[in-house]
């Protein structure tokens, strides 16, 4: 019989996700039932960036209803060892603060009640007692040996500091007809998926098992921190993923010491425990990007050819080296001449912690913050030797001919024509337009820019890129670790059915609709036919220390194991089917939902027929043939080896090339820059399905857009963290994202399966620097950071700010300040010596103080309150200690001090001035209050409302208690009958 074959891969099918997700039925972890007795947690979170906790007592909060056991860092390091670091430094990795706070955020003590309610109002009563300490928050200033040390057994905040040296990066230098060099410090943001972390823990005190389910998307690699950490081998942890997660973003990797403090909770508590992050914890203390400092060098020729690169970079891993950092930092290693034909690399790497939250895998993590300073640095060449961009980006590409191709790194770049890939970009008039709207743009004297970026895009990361941190004497001593390990299994039951699962949890990729096309092809099925299972469990799924869904390893890794899964079944389905038919095994067939003998009249039977034999009838398998039941497939690619002696590193199997061009137009007096058109041509291999490539790029294109305009993890000074809402950390929404023109070129890659790349991280690496060469290009200046938020640009624009006139002094502006200024009055209906003797009455203030419990007065001008106060998403009980100063009574006070709390402190000071005025006494103020702790990370928007609000609420009571009490209805009646008598 003929059989038709349709190939399902490459088609944009729709996604069998859709439909569940769309309508309301997805299985987030919060959606999931738990067992009757689940308790549920809250965390209470360090007010100070560096302090030493001098004493918890949690006598209070234990006692309250309903609340079954607080947790202390102690508790925590009695039941556990430190996580394991991604260094080899004396640092005590907990997961919770032991006996110092590091950052703002870090968790102290843990609250596991009947419900999330009664645990978060437990939070309260836990009474901890600080010495703050010196902080450092620029990665630069930790580099000092004078720096306030965090750890102080490491000796320094320096934890790591390798240089490398790639063919004759010196000779090359000396050579060279030109030098440049940039100097960019990228700033640190996040991924802000939807969903935040999610964790339920279970612990089996008779067979000492841990069970924790969470919305972890790996590596698992972090299966053994943890197990480590718990202190059980690790057949012993069970981790589980939930059916659906909401976007990670690279962001849930960070969950592992979350799901290390859940568990312990667990344990204490006797019961299984439940803890959803909320959105403010999530930007405080969840996984943030590395911020880096690097200064960049270029040798280059009179032509505009770079003969070599010399990187200095300075990474800021936040307050722990925490696993897998600094994987940040090394996972470029291998890439770090980009897309260019460079001999000749120098890099120096720098691990410096600071009292920020740990960082950790963030969408495209390493890419961005190269190719940042290595395409900003390609566009200054260009400008300072007088040539087109695109013209020095081209002669220094890798060409066609060299692929497969061996940086100077030790990269194995897998195929590619970047060439090609550029022409077909700026070809069919696209440059020509640009430039021509360009033209016109500035002859009307508007202000317009033109940006490119050229990057590669490495994906299927090597387990072994992290260990160049170490020296080969290390690495020879802890034995060699490279590889991508993917698994997948394929299992047929007795109907003949099909079912896939593989070791990676999705994220919303469309995971169960490509490997459903993939394997669909395979038997010659309908993909609707084949059922996919996302649901990982490490206690009886195949999986590996590199499983997971991170470094967009899913096409070219886990849907190729999937296929080699499928195909040595389909193998042995046909050595059956040749028996039955008493044909040839190769002249077996799967097409159209049967196997036949290829042929016009060639004999077929359903695949279920065949396939349920292995189940029905196993004594009928020809000699030689094994069950035809189940197959996993456990794939590695031999190209991914070991550093070698002299640090040489494939850091990633794959390598995508992407490049961008984009116009845009800039308003000089607001600083609004408009994208007029952006273009991205993107070569990811062989394309499964282009409809969610397309989203993947789309996607990355606008989260790129956040990290270009809108995002940063801002820090004060001192430490406090002041963007823990979406006021003032932002996010693109979808009236910011313009259209983009996407354009593919394929070139299969040899090393995977299915010739497939990843894709969906590049434009986080390529656009934030192609939109910034463009307002670069736009303004003519040659230094630009991001964020480019309107006021940064508006600035630019400006240039330099004119010296102020003779006698008055600049006030300079504070990075990171959160200081609350302001001013006003009301009028109360009272003489002034009422109101004065008003403010001076502690019983009187106690009334007027929104959300106080009571006011002693220690002396006549110093006065201690307790006060409650909700400011947006944070309610909690503070100290005031009060003094007033600069007495002129009944006229003016000076009123000073300080709160503190469990969410946080603040202190400041204000001038309050009383006089005479039409029907009473006008009331004026002006004050200067900081606030930090997780009052400040709501931002300032919130915070200068609320004091505003508050101020409001104070004024209104204090002129109901000074002024005059009108008259009863009893008193206004008789003084109506005494009026009324004759």
């Amino acid at each position: 019989m003929r059989a038709d074959r349709i190939a399902w891969t490459g088609q944009s099918l729709p996604r069998v996700e859709d439909a569940a997700l769309l309508t309301g039925r997805g299985r987030f972890i919060d959606d999931l039932g738990v067992r009757p007795g689940t308790l549920e947690a809250a965390i209470l979170r360090a007010p100070h960036a560096h302090a030493d906790i001098l004493s918890v007592d949690v006598t209070a909060a234990s006692r309250l209803p309903g609340v079954v056991a607080v947790i202390t860092g102690a508790d925590v390091a009695a039941l556990t060892t430190p996580m394991v670091a991604g260094l080899k430094v004396k640092v005590e990795n907990w997961p919770i603060a032991v006996d110092r706070v590091r950052y703002v955020g870090e968790p102290v003590a843990i609250i596991v009640a009947e419900d999330r309610y009664r645990a978060e109002d437990a939070l309260d009563a836990i009474a901890v007692d600080y010495r703050p300490l010196a902080c450092v928050i620029d990665p630069v200033d930790s580099l000092d040996p004078q720096a306030p040390a965090l750890h102080p057994a490491t000796g320094g905040n320096v934890v790591s500091d390798r240089r490398f040296a790639y063919g004759d990066p010196q000779g090359a230098f000396a050579a060279a007809d030109h030098g440049f060099e940039i100097t960019i410090r990228y700033p640190r943001n996040t991924g802000a998926p939807m969903e935040t972390f999610g964790i339920v823990a279970e612990y089996d005190p008779h067979e000492g098992v841990y069970d924790i389910l969470a919305n972890f998307q790996g590596p698992f690699s972090i299966h053994t921190v943890l197990a480590r950490a718990l202190k059980v081998p690790g057949n012993k942890l069970r981790m589980r993923m939930p059916p659906d997660s909401g976007g990670s973003f690279g962001v849930k990797q960070g969950v592992a010491p979350y799901a290390l403090l859940v568990a312990v909770a667990a344990r204490i508590a006797g019961r299984p425990v439940k803890w959803i992050e909320d959105r403010l914890e999530h930007l405080v203390g969840a996984v943030a990007a590395t911020n880096r400092v690097t200064t960049l060098r270029a040798a280059v020729t009179a032509e505009g050819r770079i003969t070599a690169l010399d990187y200095d970079q300075v990474e800021d891993c936040g307050a722990y080296p925490r696993a897998p950092e600094p994987a940040t930092l090394y996972r470029m290693h291998g890439n770090m001449t980009g897309a260019y034909a460079i001999s000749n690399v120098a890099i120096r790497n720098r691990v410096v912690l600071t009292n920020k939250a740990p960082t950790g895998l963030v969408r495209g993590f390493g890419g961005p913050q190269v190719y940042f300073a290595l395409e900003r640095l390609v566009q200054r060449i260009a400008v300072g030797l007088g040539l087109d961009p695109v013209e020095v980006i081209r002669r220094n590409l890798i060409p066609a001919g060299a692929f497969p191709y061996r940086t100077a790194t030790g990269a194995l770049y897998d195929s590619g024509d970047y060439g090609a890939a550029v022409e077909r970009a700026v070809g069919d008039r696209r440059l020509a337009d640009l430039r021509a709207r360009q033209e016109e743009a500035r002859r009307t004297g508007r202000c317009y820019g033109i940006g490119f970026a050229a990057v590669v895009e490495p994906s299927v990361s090597n387990m072994g890129y992290i260990t160049t941190v170490l020296s080969a004497e290390e690495r020879a001593k802890a034995g060699p670790k490279n590889g991508a390990q993917a698994s997948a299994t394929v299992s047929i039951d007795p109907m003949g059915s099909v079912s896939v699962t593989a070791s990676s949890s999705p994220q919303g990729q469309g995971h169960r609709t490509v490997l459903a096309q993939v394997v669909a092809d395979v038997f010659g099925l309908p993909p609707q036919e084949i059922r996919v299972v996302c649901e990982l469990d490490t206690g009886k799924d195949a999986w590996s220390i590199a499983s997971g869904n991170y470094s967009s390893r899913f096409a070219a890794a886990v849907a190729g194991a999937a296929h080699l899964a499928a195909g040595r079944l389909k193998d042995r389905l046909a050595q059956v089917a040749a028996a039955q038919f008493q044909a040839r095994a190769e002249d077996i067939v799967f097409a159209g939902g049967k196997i036949a003998v290829k042929g016009e009249n060639g004999a077929s039977a359903p695949f279920g027929r065949i396939a349920g034999l292995s189940h029905w009838s196993p004594a009928l398998l020809p000699d030689g043939v094994e069950q035809t039941i189940r197959e996993t497939a456990f794939w590695t690619p031999p190209e991914l080896t070991a550093p070698d002696g002299a640090d040489h590193v494939n850091s990633s199997l794959c390598h995508g090339f992407i490049f961008d061009m984009c116009g845009v137009e800039v308003d000089q007096v607001s600083g609004h820059v408009r994208i007029d058109h952006y273009l991205t041509m993107h070569d990811c291999g062989r394309v499964l399905h282009p409809a969610m490539v397309e989203g993947q790029i789309r996607g990355g294109f606008a989260q790129a857009l956040g990290a270009t305009f809108l995002e940063e993890l801002a820090y004060a000074g001192d430490g406090a963290f002041l963007t823990g809402t979406f006021a003032d950390y932002l996010l693109p929404t979808a009236t910011e994202v313009p259209d983009i023109e996407v354009l593919h070129l394929e070139t299969p890659s040899p090393f995977t399966p299915l010739g497939a790349k990843g894709v969906g991280e590049g434009n986080c690496m390529s656009t934030p620097v192609c939109i910034a060469n463009a307002v670069a290009d736009a303004l003519g200046v040659a230094d630009i950071a991001l964020p480019l938020t309107p006021a940064r640009v508006a600035a630019l624009a400006a240039g330099e700010e004119p010296a102020p006139p003779a006698g008055i002094a600049r006030r300079e502006a504070r990075p990171g300040d959160r200081t609350l200024r302001g001013e006003g009055s009301a009028v109360v209906a009272a003489p002034r010596a009422q109101v004065w003797a008003t403010l001076l009455d502690a019983d009187a203030l106690a009334s007027l103080i929104p959300g106080c419990h009571g006011v002693r007065q220690l002396s006549p001008t110093h006065f201690t309150a307790e006060v409650t106060l909700g400011i947006g998403p944070v309610k909690g009980r503070y100290t005031a200690d009060m003094k007033l100063s600069d007495l002129d009574a009944p006229s003016a006070a000076t009123l000073s001090g300080a709160v503190t709390g469990a969410l946080g402190s603040g202190g400041g000071s204000g001038r309050v001035t009383l006089a005479d005025a039409d029907g009473g006494t006008r009331v004026a103020y002006v004050y200067e209050v900081s606030v930090g702790g997780k009052v400040a990370s709501i931002g300032g928007r919130l915070l200068d409302g609320a004091a505003r609000v508050i101020i409001g609420q104070f004024f209104a009571a204090l002129a109901r208690r000074a002024a005059p009490a009108p008259p009863g209805l009893l008193a206004r009646l008789r003084a109506f009958l005494a009026g009324a008598r004759p």
